[in-house]
């Protein structure tokens, strides 16, 4: 029943695009390295309303779900605490809770979904004439309180955050430079490991600020760091992210080098785009066949 009340509350797609013609046209010419700003016409879509939110957090598998406190430093070493409260009430009271939640494949509601797909169909020929195909397309959406971290970390994804409520500041470092990401570390990701990063204060300067608000998004890189800021006010996002044929030999050919560098070798880091990195890529999954067939 919690399910049917949430996939009626979706809007009639709107007439137009929701990113406007500029919007789709720096995408055009940024993707995939650059990281840009875009506007939307998302913002007030009954989705994406707290209430909404909350009793899809409440429908979602526990897998999809995580919350913790909000008041946490740019750099951590450990999972932080959780608020104490069910997801539910930490979203419903995200003025007070003190927290950072985000609702993970939330494109398994059939709602939700079609929204996700709505958004990238406005992207995908761009998309597939410059990386590839289009696969493992996801959306997460963040509610966080005012003044909330998102501590320094990294995604694997192709990445676009959707500003739809308050103010937050994303400040974001070089895909592929490993002074910010190391490159055992991009490499233990890709074989298991976790994606957080050491943080130093003096890479603050390094940094490129990006201040979001209500109608504006972002396009993240694959793998470039970042941190997020929340505003004074409650702060709700949608991030819709995807793979591709590029970010996917990338990530093989970091999980072929870790393999290498447990052997002994200290390999060259694959290249950033347009290189295709598929010679190690190639490697990598010939040797993963050869594991699952034995």
């Amino acid at each position: 029943m919690m399910e049917k009340r949430i996939q009626n509350a979706r809007a009639p797609r709107p007439a137009g695009n929701v990113f406007c013609t500029a919007s789709r046209a720096d995408f055009a010419a940024s993707y995939p390295e650059g990281a840009h700003t875009l506007t939307h016409e998302l913002a007030g879509h009954p989705l994406l309303e707290l209430e909404a939110l909350a009793q899809l957090a409440e429908a979602l598998p526990a897998t999809s779900i995580e919350y913790n406190r909000g008041d946490l430093p740019v750099g951590i070493d450990e999972k932080p605490g959780q608020t104490g409260l069910s997801i539910g009430e930490t979203i419903r009271r995200a003025e007070t809770s003190n927290s950072w939640a985000v609702l993970k494949n939330v494109e398994q509601n059939p709602a939700y979904g079609a929204l996700l797909f709505d958004l990238l169909d406005e992207l995908r020929p761009v998309i597939e004439r410059r990386t590839g195909r289009l696969l493992k397309p996801q959306a997460f959406i963040f509610v966080s309180s005012p003044n909330a971290v998102t501590p320094y970390h990294f995604d694997p994804e192709h990445n676009i955050l959707m500003q739809l409520r308050g103010q937050k500041v994303m400040t974001i470092f070089p895909a592929g430079a490993s002074r910010f990401a190391p490159d055992e570390v991009h490499e233990g990701y890709h074989l298991g490991g976790k994606r957080e990063l050491s943080w130093k204060d003096e890479f603050r300067r390094h940094g490129v600020p990006f201040d979001l608000v209500q109608g504006q998004a972002i396009y993240v890189p694959v793998m470039a760091p970042h941190f997020v800021k929340n505003g004074p006010c409650v702060s709700v996002s949608l991030s819709i992210t995807w793979r591709s044929d590029w970010s996917f030999a990338e990530a093989d050919a970091r999980a072929f080098n870790g393999l290498l560098r447990r052997w002994g070798f200290n390999p060259r880091p694959p290249r950033r785009w347009p290189a295709r990195n598929m010679a190690k890529a190639l490697g990598w999954r010939l040797l993963r066949r050869l594991v699952r067939n034995h």
